[in-house]
């Protein structure tokens, strides 16, 4: 039998219409007035609209920040990287509970890295900070690295000084991991602290001289258990070390510290090293010459940044790269060819 043609609930198949849900506009005066009292949903939100990529986002992103800029300034912003492994995110919970409990506000820009093929992350910093991200006087706001080099989101600069704005007085850049371009978190923190491991090998010679340079202090973490004992001699071969390299910061020799995240131990020694840095530095008045060097240095990368943007803003530009590319991979002309001939275009 032919049997009966008819829908599965009797009714005709319709054209199903695509739900557009219309973009609220952006409140910057509502925006402003939550992230200096203190709202995290607005700081969030704040965050968002400065890390957005459309071009209708960055007036008012800019406007934002331009507001808030008066009460920025008034924190203390470090720098956290190791190798993987090392137990970066054990250790800023662990640290940051500390200092919640001692009445500070802490904010953690969480790094994480982009995927070379997809362009995806995980962003995971939040799941692994459980109770921290609970703590009603801390913020943690996981970021990608979206292909910027130097461990840290092209807009890490904008998102510190947001926090700022919102009343964190200790703010915690956790980069993605060792690497031969943690300048950049250098550039933009006042103190750069390493987590370095035992049992990883020869740890000196492991460890590259590059970032030891650049480290105002080092915590040999998972210093417990059978580790204690062999975390307390890498702690001073070290401070040995230290003795031998140019310091990062004038009049300050680097500290090195065994810190265990899950006893407990070492955590208030740390900030106790931190808080003493800061008093040498202001002291010797380097402390301001450094946060200056971070507006310059921010202030070269946004130069670089539009070049690029600008550069690849022009019409018909993404196309004149991809045709200069197939002839590249066709080998009719070279790679500096190729450039120049980008170039003279644009300044004929």
């Amino acid at each position: 039998m032919e049997g009966l043609h008819s829908s599965h609930d009797g009714m005709k198949p319709v054209q199903r219409r695509k739900f557009i849900r219309n973009k609220a506009p952006i409140d910057i005066d509502e925006l402003e007035r939550g992230i200096t009292e203190g709202s995290r949903l607005s700081l969030a939100k704040g965050i968002t609209l400065l890390e957005s990529v459309a071009i209708h986002d960055k007036p008012p992103g800019q406007e934002l920040l331009r507001r808030v800029l008066s009460k920025t300034g008034n924190s203390i912003r470090i720098g956290i990287t190791g190798v993987p492994g090392a137990g970066k995110s054990t250790f800023i919970e662990a640290f940051g509970l500390m200092l919640t409990k001692a009445g500070h506000k802490v904010a953690v820009l969480a790094v994480d890295p982009s995927s070379s093929i997809t362009g995806g992350s995980i962003l995971g910093d939040k799941t692994r900070m459980e109770l921290l991200a609970r703590d009603p006087q801390a913020f943690i706001r996981p970021s990608p690295t979206a292909g910027t080099l130097g461990g840290v989101h092209r807009k890490t600069r904008e998102t510190m000084l947001l926090c700022e704005a919102a009343g964190y007085d200790v703010i915690l850049i956790e980069t993605v991991g060792v690497g031969q371009s943690e300048t950049a978190v250098r550039e933009m923190t006042d103190f750069f602290l390493l987590l370095a491991l035992t049992g990883a090998g020869d740890e000196l010679q492991g460890m590259k001289k590059g970032i030891m340079e650049l480290a105002d202090g080092i915590i040999v973490h998972k210093a417990d258990g059978e580790n204690e004992r062999l975390a307390k001699k890498t702690v001073r071969d070290y401070r040995q070390l230290a003795h031998f390299l140019q310091p990062a910061s004038p009049g300050w020799t680097t500290r090195a510290l065994p810190v265990s995240s899950i006893k407990g131990t070492g955590l208030s020694e740390a900030w106790e090293m931190i808080q003493e840095f800061k008093t040498v530095m202001k002291q010797s008045d380097y402390w301001t010459e450094r946060r200056q060097s971070q507006t310059r240095s921010w202030f070269y990368s946004m130069i670089n940044d539009h070049l690029v943007d600008s550069f690849y803003g022009e019409p018909g530009r993404k196309q004149q790269v991809a045709e200069l590319e197939a002839k590249l991979l066709s080998d009719q002309i070279t790679v500096a060819g190729a450039v120049k001939q980008l170039f003279d275009e644009q300044y004929q």
